[in-house]
C-alpha cells in the first residue's frame, strides 16, 4: 500500500545530442524566491515601533533628569551665596 511504484521499463537517456545555440549559452541558475509572510512583516513593524517608543521614553527621561539637576544646582548655588 505504501510502497513506491517504479516504472515497468525505465527509459534510457538519449545517446546522441546535437548542439544548438541554446546549449552553448551558459546555464542560468534559478533565482531563489523569498516569501515573507505578512505576519512576519507586521511583527517587525510593531517591534520597530515599540523599540522606537522605548528609545524616545529613555531620551525624554534623560532630558528631564538633566533639567532637574540644573534647577537643583542653581537653587543650591543661590542658597550658598546668601
Amino acid at each position: 500500500m505504501f510502497l513506491p511504484k517504479y516504472p515497468d521499463s525505465p527509459t534510457p537517456p538519449p545517446t546522441h545530442i546535437t548542439p544548438t545555440a541554446a546549449d552553448s549559452a551558459p546555464a542560468r541558475r534559478p533565482v531563489p524566491q523569498i516569501s515573507i509572510s505578512t505576519g512576519a512583516v507586521a511583527a517587525a513593524l510593531i517591534g520597530g515601533v515599540v523599540l522606537t517608543a522605548l528609545l524616545a521614553a529613555v531620551a525624554v527621561s534623560a532630558v528631564s533628569v538633566a533639567v532637574a539637576a540644573v534647577v537643583l544646582r542653581s537653587l543650591l548655588r543661590e542658597r550658598h551665596r546668601r
